[in-house]
């Protein structure tokens, strides 16, 4: 029996479809802060900021990723997310981000005048982001 309260939601990346099923619950950052969508929610479209993404697809199944940017399109049934970037835990080179961390807060601490801060900052999100979604 399907469950009242799920959604149907689509993740979508250059590369493929990166989810595709029902949830009942979607946790995301926004360039606005971090929202959480249900079934029945306002329309709404959002510029996507680099986060964790939380699919709870059950009352005790919940799928996290490392979402980096792009849109999100929220509908009273649907959602659907357009990302540059979407990796499940697994894909993620936790090394490499942990590179990328430290080159971005070595580049924020230096702020030389040939740094450009705002790419220094997203860096820094996107690293952190897969790190926290790789559980480390």
């Amino acid at each position: 029996m399907a469950d009242e309260r799920a959604f149907a939601l689509k993740i979508i990346t250059p590369e493929r479809v990166f989810y595709e099923g029902e949830a009942i619950m979607v946790e995301l950052r926004t360039t606005e802060g971090e929202i959480g969508v249900l079934k029945n929610h306002i329309p709404l479209t959002c510029v996507i900021a680099p986060g964790l993404l939380r699919i709870k697809e059950t009352d005790t199944e919940t799928k996290t990723a490392a979402l980096i940017s792009g849109f999100v399109e929220i509908l009273q049934d649907s959602v659907t997310i357009l990302a540059e970037i979407a990796e499940w835990p697994e894909e993620i080179d936790v090394n490499r981000a942990e590179e990328a961390r430290v080159r971005a807060e070595r580049r924020l601490a230096e702020k030389a005048d040939t740094t450009n801060m705002k790419r220094a900052e997203l860096a820094l999100q996107r690293s952190v982001a897969r790190i926290e979604a790789a559980g480390k």
